[in-house]
């Protein structure tokens, strides 16, 4: 299903996601003899299993009245991104290296995040939903040191071929736009955590949103780059990091 709108691309974006994460691994650069100069990456937190089973819970529900919908499945697994950059490709070695650091010095597993509503951006009849995250002042922490790190090895912008594509070699122009302006317009105080859950008609996410939303606190287990896809998907997964435990 191909979501074209300006509003539900914007979300689909954001931070996000957007929408799912592929969990095959490996290297996203190995099927490419040669790799574009440029990649479009997602640095981004895995959460724990509570909060994968909340998002999972939703995702179900959603799919149930909208079974066109995506699915959070081995294919796509819910994450909340710290950032999206485009960095040269021969430099993702030093990108690992760089991150790497900073995810080895924080407790990243130690932080106590807190989920606290839903919220969906509307696209005429449909609405892409998201579990909300209280950006805590450690998150926020942790969000600078990351984008300190992988700064010095940004470029401006990139191409279509910067991003894993498929069968469709095109990628939204806002999306381009949107890695290339993450920091500062999605950075910082512009900074929304969240974990996407899913697509249902809006009014039925209009009833949900009224519901009683019941507070739940959790921790990231793991992080990951990734490359990015079509609509901000985290594609592929390109380096996993080692944490404290």
């Amino acid at each position: 299903m191909k979501l074209n709108t300006k509003n539900l691309t914007h979300f689909l974006l954001i931070g996000a996601m957007a929408c799912a994460v592929a969990l095959a691994g490996g290297n996203a650069l190995a099927a490419d003899a040669k790799p574009n100069p440029v990649t479009a990456i997602d640095i981004l937190l895995e959460p724990d299993a509570t909060m994968i089973q909340h998002a999972t819970a939703t995702n179900d529900r959603l799919r149930k009245v909208f079974p066109k919908g995506f699915a959070l499945d081995a294919s796509h697994r819910p994450h909340i991104t710290l950032v999206q950059r485009f960095v040269l490709t021969e430099n993702l070695d030093k990108v690992y290296a760089a991150v790497g650091k900073v995810f080895a010095a924080a407790n990243v597993t130690g932080l106590k995040l807190e989920a606290f509503k839903y919220y969906y951006i509307p696209d005429k009849d449909l609405g892409l939903s998201g579990i909300v995250i209280k950006p805590t002042p450690e998150l926020l922490t942790l969000e600078k040191q990351v984008i300190d790190a992988v700064t010095p090895f940004v470029v401006e912008t990139g191409t279509s071929a910067a991003f894993v594509t498929g069968d469709d070699p095109e990628i939204l122009p806002e999306l381009i736009t949107y890695v290339s302006d993450f920091v500062p317009k999605h950075s910082g105080e512009n900074y929304h955590p969240h974990v996407t859950t899913g697509l249902a008609p809006k009014e039925y996410l209009d009833k949900m949103l009224a519901e009683p939303f019941e507070t739940f606190t959790f921790s990231p287990a793991g992080a990951a780059v990734y490359h990015l896809g079509h609509y901000g998907t985290a594609a592929k997964q390109l380096k996993q990091f080692e944490l404290k435990p």
